[in-house]
């Protein structure tokens, strides 16, 4: 039988800014990367999102940034390699004590936004933020996407790689995700996106923005918190996901059974 994970970006409210419907996402779930504070989220919210997932069975992963509040991750800061390292280290760290505090233990760490798609094409970058994460625990898994740079940092490091597919965005020909800043990018079709995850995980492929067919491994699917449509769209994939005998099991299972 089929397995995949389910995931998807949480705890990215902060202050009085609220972000996604992470109350009604999480029992959608098997894992959750939660924000630490650098794109989004705050003390008391990752406490609440530890805690929510902990009540709901869901496993917990770290969701690091580049620091950049403002533009929520989503813009490339030049930063060292230093920078980036310790950067990563502190988040994953401040949500460490959260999943100590409600008995949870850490099972991986996700970068995100620019963070996530730098890493994947530098090298430098790559090194630097698996070297944060393997500094705090070396038996956290990476969840990042196949063939990339990152993947390859990780692994070097010594971590376990949990390759990535994305549910609601729109794939380049070389199986890296299509820009934000161009029209098509993101999905808001239901059905468009569940079509795509289900091959993603029946057949191992994902049709590109211009028809390319592009082979993919994946063994978690992520939806964007920050869509609008994502409980939406997790709801429907479960079904379909349910319909074509896959399981849907907390990440780590999965990439065990890979091994």
């Amino acid at each position: 039988m089929a397995v995949i994970d389910l995931n998807a970006d949480l705890g990215e409210s902060f202050g009085s800014f609220s972000i996604g419907r992470d109350a009604d996402l999480i029992p959608l779930l098997t894992s959750a990367n939660v924000a630490c504070g650098f794109h989004g989220g705050d003390p008391r919210t990752m406490d609440r999102t530890v805690r929510r997932c902990r009540e709901a069975g869901v496993a917990v992963g770290a969701h690091p940034s580049f620091p950049d509040l403002v533009g929520f991750g989503r813009r490339v800061l030049d930063v060292s390699a230093d920078e980036a390292e310790t950067d990563v280290l502190y988040q994953v760290a401040a949500l460490a004590g959260f999943c100590r505090r409600h008995g949870l233990a850490m099972q991986h760490v996700k970068p995100h936004g620019a963070l996530y798609n730098q890493a994947n094409r530098s090298p430098d970058l790559a090194r630097a933020t698996a070297a944060g994460i393997a500094a705090f625990d070396a038996g956290l898994l990476l969840v990042c996407q196949p063939g990339t740079e990152l993947a390859r940092a990780g692994a070097a490091a010594g971590l376990a790689i949990a390759h990535e597919g994305f549910v609601d965005r729109a794939y380049n020909p070389d199986g890296t995700l299509v820009s934000r800043a161009v029209e098509g990018s993101v999905y808001h079709d239901a059905e468009r996106a569940a079509e795509q995850a289900l091959r993603m995980v029946t057949e191992g492929q994902v049709v590109a923005l211009d028809g390319t067919v592009v082979d993919v491994q994946v063994d978690t699917l992520c939806v964007h918190g920050d869509n609008p449509e994502a409980v939406r769209f997790v709801g429907l994939l479960r079904e379909r996901l349910a319909a074509a005998g896959v399981a849907v099991r907390p990440l780590h299972e999965v990439v065990a059974a890979r091994r």
